[in-house]
């Protein structure tokens, strides 16, 4: 699928339910300032043309600051400050924290990189192997979630 037909499908699955407005342009600034890199060209029109989060699997997608709060986290940037920004952190920075399977478990999307690659966060079998790369990019990632194909990430 290309962005456009993502960004289509994402918002006509949120027509049907109660999305979240789109976000401001400087609430998106206030989120790529605090991680340091730009956000993936496709995450930032969702976030500007959509949706502040509140898509993807289990339309559980965290939003930029000014979002409507959807659990621990209130938005990506509240997460990456709690995990990424900690002394002892094991996630580099530029990866955010996009999406909270539940048992610890996250994906994160990679700033550093404009197509988004994904990566997979599972301490539960040791910090020292919690961090690993889903093998998709922010696209492909999306569009399984759409198809409903989307899973908790494995090593």
């Amino acid at each position: 699928m290309t962005d456009d037909e993502i960004i289509a499908a994402v918002g006509a699955d949120l027509a049907a339910k109660e999305p979240t407005p789109p976000a401001t342009p400087d609430a998106v600034a206030e989120a790529e300032q605090v991680i340091g890199y730009p956000l993936p060209p496709l995450l930032r029109r969702l976030y500007l043309e959509v949706a502040n989060g509140g898509f993807g699997p289990r339309g559980g997608v965290l939003g930029v600051p000014g979002g409507k709060w959807r659990g621990d986290w209130a938005d990506i940037v509240d997460a990456y400050q709690a995990f990424s920004e900690a002394p002892d952190s094991p996630v580099p920075a530029g990866l955010v924290w996009l999406f909270d399977w539940g048992d610890a478990i996250w994906s994160l999307v990679d700033c550093r990189d404009p197509a988004g690659p994904m990566w997979g966060w599972d301490p539960n079998d040791g910090l020292d192997r919690a961090l690993f790369p889903q093998g998709k990019n922010l696209a492909e990632w999306l569009a399984g979630s759409l198809a409903g194909t989307e899973t908790i990430p494995t090593r």
